[in-house]
């Protein structure tokens, strides 16, 4: 499926795998690039000699491209960005943060650099930064996500029409249905997490991955506006924090019970009652657990069918 993503990441379909924390790990990433799509790596949820062994068994597992993903607000960016350096990375996807931080220094070093907005604006920021490629994630989308809460049908228009290089979108996309509404849209691609975090190799707990298949649709809210906005699963801990919000809490009483390693509590360990667990709006449509193979080829399948059905309309 040649365009202008395949062709920047060189892999045979305009896919990429979300790199995302607590489930985005060499066996997950190693698989998707073997599917034909680009794997990510998601170092949010490691720490610099972490990343550097998820890299190495990487490379072992698959001679594809794959990339990482750093969210600019966790600490230790330095170091997660020398060991993508030393370990010979040719792609990284940035987010939550200033683009102009890493770019150029990244690409300076022959690394293609595409960076993750929720808004124009941002995009907009992140062009003139000068990054290779921009994905426009809409408010459907799970984890770290917009304060705006601008759709994907609604932004990947707006941001295209402004765009000079290539738009990949993403938020709501599981499906190859998915797929091509976005890209009739004007996206030149898609980038796709919660239905991989249901895949045989994800690293998320099964606890979670059966929670995720499970799910129905309004099970997720975005919420923890004035800290990060987060997309997350209804749970216990999301109960006692609506009854916090009752109180109008301070920032410092929201990351009070907020606390510290609760995504990795929810997502990573399985403790669904008191873990952050972060999924978006899609998880409604999800079913199934299966190899990523499978879900790959079951995309391609259906956006095919549905792209020959459009000539009926």
């Amino acid at each position: 499926m040649a365009n202008c993503v395949a062709e920047l990441f060189k892999i045979k379909y305009p896919i990429v795998q979300a790199g995302m924390v607590w489930n985005s790990g060499w066996r997950l990433a190693s698989a998707a690039s073997n599917s034909g799509i680009l794997g990510i790596l998601g170092a949010g949820s490691m720490y610099p000699e972490v990343l550097r062994e998820h890299i190495i068994k990487c490379k072992k597992a698959t001679n594809k491209p794959f990339g990482v993903n750093v969210p600019l607000l966790y600490p230790d960016i330095d170091k997660l960005m020398d060991v993508i350096v030393q370990e010979g990375i040719k792609i990284v996807f940035t987010s939550a943060g200033n683009p102009k931080t890493w770019t150029k220094w990244l690409q300076d070093k022959g690394i293609t650099v595409v960076h993750v907005v929720s808004s124009l604006k941002f995009a907009l920021k992140a062009q003139d930064a000068g990054v290779d490629a921009i994905v426009a994630e809409g408010f459907e989308a799970g984890g770290h996500n917009g304060r705006d809460e601008t759709t994907t049908l609604t932004l990947i228009p707006m941001v295209k029409d402004q765009m000079t290089i290539p738009l990949i979108a993403a938020g709501g996309i599981a499906t190859g249905r998915g797929m091509l509404a976005a890209m009739v849209l004007g996206a030149d691609g898609v980038q796709i997490g919660s239905r991989f975090v249901a895949s045989k190799e994800s690293s998320a707990h099964q606890k979670f991955k059966e929670l995720v298949v499970n799910a129905k649709e309004g099970d997720t809210q975005l919420t923890l506006k004035e800290l990060a906005p987060v997309r997350l699963l209804k749970n216990e801990f999301y109960n006692q924090l609506q009854d916090l919000y009752k109180t109008t809490p301070t920032t410092d009483e929201l990351k009070a019970l907020l606390g510290r390693g609760r995504a990795k509590k929810g997502m990573f360990e399985g403790d669904l009652d008191e873990g952050e667990l972060e999924i978006g709006q899609v998880s409604g449509l999800i079913n199934t657990i299966k190899p990523v193979s499978e879900i790959v080829t079951e995309i391609i399948s259906e956006f095919n069918e549905a792209k020959n059905k459009i000539y009926t309309l």
